[in-house]
């Protein structure tokens, strides 16, 4: 939380454990998702919301939102939401969707493109389910979905996950239109935007970037007055707007009122990937996918017991003014009714199972494990060969250190090590804000550098391991337009620039001459790169 101070004593005990034994290459993987069945799980992907579309409809308006601005899909697009073009050629006739596609091969404008102007085109859409990540549902059980005539609409994991193959169209730095893709991260949608298309973008309060009782606040743009529970929606919406705070591409995911976004992750070959979250905070896939569902995608089960004994836990008085004051901004704002996600009673809030005290349907957990571990990688993208050979030679070199963290072979698991910000970010200099007690770490930030802020109240601490970064794929590095999962490097080839200093986040380089190899080995890596 923003500006924390003092001393926090935890209620109840964290997921303890020490550093998992095993690096790179051939370890087995002590996460191994439990798996469920696929087929299932491709539908709790696409469409499963456990019931959030009452958080998204009933306290953040976000279907009255895109109504009252008349959003078209030439407007979705440009913020990056992108079309299942299978669902929309089921919902409409045939001459409606040739219409569409003649103008989907012109400027758009509303002159050459009226259908694709027309917010009544949104809703159509919505209605059909074919806006990727967006599930509504037939709420009022009249056999039929019309978001007009009181339906509701959710979120799920596809949002942020899943792309089309931009077979139909594809707009430059914004949405496609083609047959969804699951697994791959979203690169181009305006997370910022959308939330505040949202009629009551007040009701994301926790993932605001807050004001703490003592003026200050932590986000990207540190100097910044910080919102309260007495901002305005404009006020929200300048902040969610504003790409310098809410970068594209981004998803602040962490409820802790400090502004850290942080680049969207892909998520196939779930079993090849070790612990869950930036930071590492979740050992098992299903434990990360339940704090999505449950605290996510319905911030109100923050103000739940177990919810509000989760943040007291890890943030002590200044978690508990949070959650105080996001409940007078849901009342403020007239939510009633909530929370809107409800799942099976954990015994103990802080629990990894159920974090904040609720687990939702745990086969449907485990049924989206097993989807997740089955979608392929992309295949990596070679234009040089000699340079990927050379890049290769760089990478396994002793000098270069990739290899004392990263696999070779990119069919082996990732290392399930948490990185100590120490190795990670030599110039870590946190100023501790607030202590814990063991096995969480205390509560520290580094002023004026965004890296850490993903680990400066939720972290792999709260599994007993240490403050710092957990090791990603490195598959579809090809797609990726920036690095570091606070964005701060634009290229791959910068990441490797000795320029960047010593201190700097991920310090690993090599000589300015040879960063183009070195990228050109990293994006042509995929799950048969040995």
């Amino acid at each position: 939380m923003g500006g924390v101070g003092g001393t926090v004593t935890p209620t109840g005990g964290a997921a303890g454990g020490t550093t998992p034994a095993g690096g790179a290459g051939g370890a087995v993987n002590p996460n191994m998702p439990a798996l469920g069945d696929a087929t299932r799980g491709k539908d709790v992907f696409r469409m499963e919301t456990f019931g959030n579309e009452g958080f998204w409809t009933d306290a953040a308006k976000l279907p009255q939102g895109i109504v009252a601005a008349k959003v078209t899909p030439v407007m979705a697009l440009k913020t990056g939401m992108s079309v299942d073009s299978e669902a929309l050629a089921a919902a409409v006739p045939t001459a409606t969707l040739n219409a569409i596609v003649a103008e989907l091969k012109t400027d758009l404008s509303p002159t050459n493109a009226p259908i694709l102007n027309d917010p009544a085109t949104t809703l159509v859409l919505i209605n059909a389910n074919a806006v990727i990540g967006v599930a509504a549902k037939d709420s009022n059980a009249d056999g039929k979905i019309d978001v007009a005539s009181g339906d509701k609409v959710g979120v799920t994991c596809a949002f942020c996950h899943a792309i089309t193959d931009k077979s139909v169209f594809d707009l430059p730095a914004g949405g496609s239109i083609g047959k969804r893709v699951d697994g791959p991260a979203v690169h181009t949608v305006n997370v910022g935007a959308t939330l505040a298309l949202a009629a009551n973008s007040r009701a994301f309060y926790p993932l605001l970037q807050l004001k703490a009782p003592d003026g200050s606040t932590i986000g990207r743009k540190p100097t910044a007055v910080g919102l309260t529970k007495l901002s305005s929606e404009a006020e929200v919406d300048a902040y969610l707007n504003d790409p310098a705070s809410y970068p594209v591409g981004m998803f602040d995911d962490t409820f802790d009122g400090n502004g850290n976004p942080m680049h969207n992750t892909p998520m196939f070959r779930a079993d090849l990937a070790a612990p869950w979250g930036s930071s590492g905070e979740f050992s098992k896939l299903d434990q990360f996918s339940n704090t999505v569902y449950t605290a996510l995608l319905d911030l109100t089960n923050l103000t739940t017991a177990g919810g509000q004994a989760f943040v007291h836990k890890v943030a002590g008085a200044a978690g508990d003014a949070m959650v105080a004051d996001y409940i007078a901004v849901l009342a403020d704002t007239g939510v009633t009714g909530y929370p809107f996600v409800k799942g099976a009673t954990m015994t103990q809030p802080g629990d990894p199972d159920g974090v904040l005290g609720i687990r939702v349907d745990s086969q449907k957990l485990l049924d989206l494990n097993a989807y997740l571990s089955a979608l392929p990688a992309p295949a990596g993208v070679v234009t040089d060969a000699a340079a990927v050979t050379r890049g290769r030679a760089l990478f396994v070199a002793t000098t270069s250190r990739c290899t004392e963290c990263h696999n070779t072979d990119q069919s082996q698991i990732v290392s399930p090590n948490i990185i100590p910000m120490s190795t990670i970010f030599p110039g870590d200099m946190p100023t501790v804000l607030a202590t814990r007690d063991a096995p969480l770490s205390p509560i520290e930030n580094t002023p004026g550098n965004t890296f850490d802020d993903k680990m400066i109240v939720i972290n792999a601490s709260l599994r007993g391991l240490v403050r710092g970064s957990a090791l990603p794929l490195l598959f579809d590095l090809a797609r990726k337009p920036v690095f570091l999962h606070d964005n701060s490097v634009p290229t791959l080839e910068a990441l490797f620039d000795p320029a960047r200093g010593a201190q700097a986040p991920h310090p690993f380089y090599v000589d300015t001459t040879m960063t183009g190899d070195l990228a050109a080995y990293m994006k042509s890596l995929d799950a048969t790169s040995k």
